[in-house]
């Protein structure tokens, strides 16, 4: 509005109810190449600027008369800087008559930038009239650069908090659309020659090239950045340039501004038309802050990958991996976070001995490829274990003292069950672990009062807790995956779940399946789950 024109491309209201001071300001501003637009009076000149507001031509300064009938120029000044539209106009007051310093010092107050007396030398007019824009657009300038910096800044920030790659390419394509104003995609170039693509909204809502097109783009990418470090931009022609990526089925000239940081592997290619973004120093940062972070994330997913495998693979599958014992209908379940970037430790086991069937749930603290790790650990270690003494007593205390000789950092929950089919009897020892909760198929349901300290602190633990389940009776073991909320009292979740649990119909399949339903959407931690049943 008032950008980067030319100064002698300017236009002027003079606001006078007097024509011949119209008239004889029109010709020396017209000489200096300002357009002129005359109005008469205070009203007038409203109406004037609200139909240049529609049109998108307000005028770059305004010559006011102090002494119009309709308004002072004082009023008039007031009223068109309480105006967003208007608020930046720049105001030069002129008088024959209100020439007092006192005169003066009201026109400033109320928000004019300058103050003429007539009749005034043509050349002061016009060096007036130039100061008063060069001010104005100096202004509307830094406003201007500091709603791009903070457009910056929120697209770095997003970038920042992405979780995996897939996200980060669409922060860093909406925060490079909202800086050139056009639309943009974003392309993270893995390690292995894969491409993460991403889109700014008004984009992405539309359909977008097929594989053949990315796999070019792909092809591109590595070129241009093969063996260079820093931030670039390079014009690509239509010919080279998939269509559709920038706008449906249009093939045009592409402006990519690609970042690889020095000492990175992992270039960040951010596409606009080509008249986008030419030169901007803003989308080139926005580019180096989202190959900076697109590494680590990379990593990250790669690691989450192993974890997973690692986890899962480890993990018996309901259906013919879980032992077969007489008298014992056993159920479980295992559900992935719903965050991407999380890699959770929660495990199950299920383990016939001796002396009855062995059932553990438990969670290794911490997100990461060590959890997964030590969870692997520690279900092999309990297997192990349980071949001498089954008894969960023992079974806590030595992996206690495993985590403690192993892994001195690392700590853990778990809660043991040991249940006898024949008599029902079941001891249960719980290592900082959500209790068991015992579910009658009449309804009803009650916590087991068990309770100890974390696996991997080495302190004493308490004597296991000691049960009889009926056969109507179900023993559910979960992990708090499954009711821990952010921001809730985890009691509040347990009464809610054991509420649940009370209403559920028979059999331990069905438990399951309901708890899941009610509680497992969307959530932030692994679920794992057991229930069992005297059969």
């Amino acid at each position: 509005m008032y950008g980067n024109r030319e100064q002698s491309d300017t236009t002027v209201l003079v606001v006078d109810d007097v024509p011949a001071g119209r008239h004889a300001l029109g010709p020396v501003l017209r000489r200096a190449g300002h357009r002129v637009v005359p109005v008469a009076g205070g009203r007038e000149a409203l109406r004037e600027l609200d139909e240049r507001q529609r049109t998108g031509r307000l005028p770059d300064v305004a010559l006011v008369d102090v002494g119009l009938p309709d308004m002072s120029g004082f009023d008039l000044c007031r009223r068109l800087k309480s105006r967003p539209p208007t608020a930046a106009l720049p105001v030069v007051y002129f008088s024959a008559a209100v020439v007092a310093p006192r005169d003066r010092c009201r026109g400033l107050d109320a928000g004019g930038e300058a103050y003429l007396t007539v009749p005034a030398d043509p050349l002061e007019v016009q060096a007036v009239v130039r100061a008063a824009v060069r001010g104005a657009r100096r202004h509307g300038d830094a406003e201007a650069l500091a709603r791009r910096l903070t457009l910056l800044a929120e697209a770095v920030g997003a970038v920042q908090a992405a979780r995996c790659p897939a996200e980060l390419a669409d922060a860093a394509a909406e925060g490079a659309a909202r800086l050139t104003g056009s639309p943009a995609v974003a392309f993270v170039l893995g390690p292995g020659g894969e491409l993460h693509r991403g889109a700014s909204r008004e984009r992405a809502a539309l359909a977008l090239p097929d594989a053949a097109a990315h796999e070019k783009v792909a092809g591109l990418v590595a070129r241009l950045t093969a063996g260079r470090g820093g931030v670039r931009s390079a014009v690509v022609p239509a010919s080279l340039w998939p269509a559709g990526f920038l706008r449906p089925g249009v093939r045009e000239e592409a402006r990519l501004v690609l970042a690889v940081p020095r000492g990175r592997r992992t270039p960040v290619c951010l596409a606009m038309p080509a008249g986008a973004g030419a030169g901007d120093a803003l989308v080139a940062r926005l580019a180096e802050a989202a190959a900076l972070a697109a590494e680590p994330l990379l990593r990250y997913q790669a690691e989450r990958h192993v974890a997973l495998t690692l986890q899962r693979s480890f993990l018996p599958l309901p259906q013919g991996l879980l032992p077969e014992v007489p008298g014992v209908d056993l159920a479980v379940r295992y559900v992935p976070a719903s965050r991407e970037t999380e890699i959770g430790g929660d495990f199950y086991a299920a383990v016939s001995t001796g002396a009855g069937v062995l059932t553990a749930v438990g969670d290794v603290v911490g997100h990461s490829l060590e959890a997964a790790t030590v969870m692997v650990e520690i279900r092999h270690a309990l297997r192990a274990y349980c071949v001498e003494d089954p008894d969960p007593a023992a079974l806590a205390a030595r992996l206690d003292r495993m985590l403690q000789r192993y892994h001195p950092d690392v700590t853990a929950t778990v809660c043991l069950a040991l249940l006898h089919p024949g008599t029902g009897r079941v001891r249960v020892a719980n290592a900082g672990h959500l209790p068991p909760l015992v579910v009658a198929d009449g309804g009803g349901a009650a916590y087991v009062d068990a309770d100890g300290p974390l696996l991997g602190l080495g302190l004493r633990r308490p004597e296991p807790a000691e049960l009889v389940l009926a056969r109507t009776d179900r023993l559910l073991m979960v992990t708090d995956g499954l009711v821990e909320t952010r921001g809730t009292d985890i009691g509040v979740c347990l009464d809610r779940l054991r509420e649940t649990a009370a209403g559920a119909p028979p059999g331990v399949d069905a438990l399951c399946d309901l708890l899941l339903g009610r509680f497992g959407q969307d959530r932030e931690d692994d679920i794992a789950m057991l229930a069992l049943r005297l059969g």
